[in-house]
């Protein structure tokens, strides 16, 4: 399993792309889909909602589980994928290319998140 180096890792197994115009991309590490197991259903924040950085924005179920979804960010939700919506394996199957979740304009982001060599040390215990 190998994160991508451009981007960046919260502590929960969220990464979060680089800003384009203020906006990024936010999505689930393979870490995370993989425990999670065949996931089956996303609810994901709606566009214009306020979401704020460790917070709770969405739920992702799975065959194993139901776990929530936190927003490595603070700011405004621009997009959400419908892909994601309409075909919740893509969080599996690509969960760092077709399988992003949403989009969030940022307004404040914590000095916590990690490096993607930061993230691997963090999930190996």
């Amino acid at each position: 399993m190998s994160n991508p180096t451009q981007l960046r890792y919260s502590k929960e197994h969220e990464w979060l792309s680089a800003a384009e115009d203020g906006v990024s991309t936010v999505g689930i590490t393979e870490h995370a889909a993989n425990a999670l197991g065949d996931v089956v259903f996303v609810q994901l924040p709606e566009v214009g909602d306020g979401v704020t950085a460790g917070e709770t924005c969405g739920e992702l179920e799975s065959t194993k589980s139901v776990s929530d979804l936190y927003c490595p960010v603070t700011g405004e939700v621009t997009e959400i994928n419908e892909d994601v919506v309409n075909d919740p394996s893509l969080v599996n199957s690509a969960p760092f290319e077709g399988g992003w979740l949403f989009k969030v304009r940022i307004t404040d982001e914590p000095a916590d998140l990690l490096t993607a060599a930061e993230y691997d040390a963090h999930i190996a215990g």
